[in-house]
């Protein structure tokens, strides 16, 4: 029987001074951002590649991750977005005989440190009790003081404006040209799944980068547009909000999703905070209050819309609420073809209870096609 790899040792470092110590997993290295927590059991290479986890480090819930490997059509974009990865079991073999390599190796090529080997259910619970924060992992430096050094360093996500560095550098387009329904996407972050689910019901779709000028979105001639999730402090982002201004003049469909929901809100005079751990996993309750069924939800947000200031506005309406806490979950803008919800109906991974949206987006743009 061959000898089994030897692991270097790992340190995970939280900023209020608490630490784990565990074995290190992908690449030797160090690495920082805020930590936050995923409850999903499967689909973590999508969770991985999704860009809205630019800048964060991930604790894993599930005890084993990586267990059924890797393969190329699982992704949300072109690359690992997660900062770092914190596991109990991160398996090195795989049993699904699509996969195409290991999550060590995956991980390895993508430069993501990471930890194994830590209780991450009660880390979890921390964080449940503590609230999001810093931290740092290092299979390279043991030093505890040179650890919290670094960690001091480490910029608040609160403020932070990261959409612009996970948006695409140059517009694409994707679908059939000849489509009526034509679909300007900004793009804050986008998985790759949003812009199939629009395409699958026929839309055409052109992605811009996140600080396109309102002109050159106008010069696609959309029927309608789509306002991306991604990272970051929606706060931060005065840019898409003065854009949007604009944008919502044209009485034309919008549909935004998470980050893009949260820019809609701000675009209508509606606050947003940062939440006390965010909610993130594939198994969230909503209901819509238009229909009055429930929904279960894919998630993956750290900041929310201000509960009251939404239910004072007079222009904007609650659509969906979640069920754990009564946090505002959608909002539409009264008498506009406007939408947006804080979750992901595409759901890639998680169940697709939400995927009626886009049929009601692709309704809008039906509606408001020009004759």
């Amino acid at each position: 029987m061959p000898a089994s790899p030897i692991q270097h040792p790992a340190i995970l470092v939280l900023q209020d001074g608490t630490v784990h110590h565990g074995k290190a997993y992908g690449k030797i290295g160090t690495t920082a951002g805020e930590i936050c927590f995923n409850t999903g059991m499967t689909g973590y290479q999508e969770v991985f590649t999704d860009p809205s986890y630019f800048g964060q480090v991930l604790i894993m819930n599930s005890v084993h991750i990586g267990n059924y490997g890797v393969k190329d059509e699982d992704v949300e974009s072109d690359n690992v977005k997660i900062r770092g990865l914190i596991g109990r079991n991160l398996e090195e073999q795989f049993s699904r005989i699509q996969a195409k390599g290991s999550l060590d190796d995956y991980l390895k090529a993508n430069h993501i440190v990471c930890i194994e080997g830590v209780d991450t259910r009660a880390l979890v619970t921390h964080v449940r009790v503590k609230g999001a924060m810093n931290c740092i992992i290092s299979s390279e430096i043991l030093d505890m003081d040179e650890l919290r050094a670094r960690l001091a360093g480490v910029p608040e996500m609160d403020g932070l404006e990261l959409a612009s560095a996970v948006s695409t550098a140059t517009a694409y387009e994707a679908g059939d040209s000849a489509s009526p329904y034509r679909v300007a996407v900004l793009d804050y972050g986008v998985k790759r799944n949003i812009v199939k689910c629009m395409i699958d019901r026929g839309a055409f779709v052109k992605v811009f980068p996140a600080k396109t000028d309102l002109s050159e979105l106008k010069a696609f001639y959309p029927t309608g547009y789509f306002l991306s999730n991604g990272p970051g402090d929606p706060a931060a982002m005065g840019y898409a909000v003065e854009t949007l201004k604009e944008l919502l003049k044209e009485d034309k469909p919008v549909f935004g999703i998470c980050l893009g929901h949260q820019l809609l809100a701000l675009a209508n005079g509606i606050p947003t905070f940062k939440m006390h751990h965010g909610h993130r996993g594939l198994n969230h309750p909503v209901k819509n209050l238009v229909s009055g069924k429930c929904e279960i939800t894919t998630q993956n947000h750290g900041f929310g819309v201000d509960p009251e200031a939404v239910r004072k506005n007079a222009n904007v309406e609650v659509t969906h609420v979640n069920l754990n806490d009564q946090s505002i979950e959608g909002i539409r803008v009264k008498n506009k073809p406007v939408f947006s919800v804080q979750y992901h109906p595409e759901a890639t991974p998680g169940p697709h209870d939400s995927r009626y949206l886009f049929d009601e987006f692709m309704d809008l743009l039906r509606q408001y096609q020009p004759a």
